[in-house]
């Protein structure tokens, strides 16, 4: 049993976790690592006649020289990583580059892979949710190659892989959640897709980095009984805020009623303000009520009144 492609320099932690796969503990390190090594050479080892081959291409190489050398020589940009074959063999179990590497002819090949970050569509996904909803939902997944060994030697095609299994994610995770876990806790579920997709891509030397949800499309009907249901909750609010208003009204009212008993004249002058205050916003005719009181001493006062020759 070997350790995770793409960490062969952690044979020391490895052999820590994984004991049982040495057995003998007690045996002193530096003999167990001369043991590994022998093992490792002999399991991984060209052979003879690999290495009879690898002579005889260097030699074409050198015969052939400077011609060979534009064969030989390759470029790795700085975003690239190469991973190059031997025989079949991984070279070094470790990518190549960037900048000029060496490759022999007929016995090497490489492979460039891309270590930018990958942006991944994923087209919208019809879904029955936990309180049996249909809806559609789509997203995009951000990504990154971090091993270019484990992206080339574990699995054939590293980004239909993951394309693939985002789809899959998104459909088992937002199928476990109810359409109102689903609009309103977005990022959450985002959140936990990254996690599963990471772990799940881990092998395949893939470093998720950001998962997003883009729209959540619910049927035409469902939208109609969701804005019924939001326009009924609004309409509620606004009689009780319009009740509340009404209460807090009289009270002041009330307040104000009983600071004008306290003087008739103060109740006099309140009312000839709100007739100012009418005629003034609109031209119309007012008839003014005198109170009796006033009419009867005008009475009285002409009635005393003697007539004049």
């Amino acid at each position: 049993m070997a350790p995770p492609c793409g960490h062969w320099l952690e044979w020391e932690k490895y052999e820590v976790s994984q004991r049982q796969v040495w057995p003998g503990a007690d045996i002193p390190l530096s003999v167990r690592k001369s043991e590994r090594r022998r093992a490792l050479f002999h399991r991984e080892g060209i052979g003879v006649c690999g290495w009879i081959l690898v002579s005889l291409s260097f030699l074409l190489v050198l015969i052939t020289f400077p011609f060979s050398i534009w064969m030989c020589i390759k470029i790795v940009k700085e975003y690239e990583r190469a991973v190059v074959f031997r025989l079949g063999l991984i070279l070094s179990k470790r990518a190549k580059g960037p900048g000029l590497i060496l490759i022999l002819p007929c016995t090497d090949v490489f492979i460039k892979v891309d270590l930018r970050t990958v942006t991944c569509n994923i087209p919208p996904q019809e879904i029955l949710t936990k309180d049996s909803v249909t809806t559609q939902v789509d997203g995009v997944v951000y990504y990154k190659i971090q091993s270019a060994v484990c992206a080339v030697a574990n699995v054939a095609n590293v980004h239909l892989a993951t394309y693939l299994l985002a789809q899959t994610t998104l459909r088992n995770v937002l199928g476990t959640q109810s359409l109102s876990q689903i609009l309103s806790s977005r990022e959450d579920i985002a959140h936990n897709i990254q996690v599963i997709l990471d772990n799940a891509t881990y092998q395949w030397g893939i470093k998720v980095a950001r998962v997003e949800i883009k729209d959540v499309r619910i049927p035409v009907q469902m939208q109609r009984s969701m804005a019924a249901e939001a326009e009924a909750t609004r309409e509620g609010r606004a009689k009780v805020v319009a009740a509340e208003g009404e209460m807090n009204a009289s009270r002041v009212l009330k307040q104000a009623s009983l600071v004008l008993s306290e003087s008739p004249a103060a109740l006099q002058l309140r009312y000839l303000q709100t007739l100012a205050t009418l005629a003034t916003e609109k031209s119309s005719t007012i008839v003014f009520p005198l109170p009796m009181n006033i009419l009867q001493g005008l009475h009285m006062s002409t009635g005393n009144k003697k007539p004049s020759h």
